[in-house]
């Protein structure tokens, strides 16, 4: 298990992430101010696929400029505000999770299905009558 390749790639992916929250935010807020750059934000999102955010971010600079560096600094003023708490809420997310598959399952496997089970002739109360 390589887990500095393992922690490149959650950066990668939060990183993403951060990049499509900075982008639906930048575009609630034209929304409200410049609803006609608003839709040409939604639809550049909709033709550039924002799961890679770097190549997304060179598009949109090649596309709008100040948008582009818009959306850069509300990703980074986001990234900012979670750094503090991510770390801790994560572990206790995974922790939280984990324990609720892991009570989940144990249920299941306890659990008796009854039509699997075969009942003795003493309790089958037909038979007798």
């Amino acid at each position: 298990m390589d887990l500095k390749q393992i922690a490149k790639e959650t950066s990668k992916t939060l990183i993403s992430y951060l990049t499509f929250q900075a982008m639906r935010t930048v575009m609630a807020q034209l929304s409200e101010t410049d609803p006609p750059r608003a839709l040409r934000l939604h639809e550049f999102s909709r033709r550039e696929r924002i799961e890679n955010s770097e190549s997304y971010l060179q598009a949109l600079f090649k596309e709008d400029q100040a948008l582009a560096f818009r959306i850069l600094t509300v990703r980074e003023h986001i990234a900012e505000e979670i750094a503090e708490f991510l770390p801790e809420m994560l572990r206790t997310g995974i922790q939280q999770a984990n324990t609720e598959r892991r009570c989940e399952q144990l249920e299941r496997m306890t659990q008796l299905d009854p039509g699997t089970t075969s009942m003795h002739p003493e309790q089958d109360s037909t038979s007798e009558e």
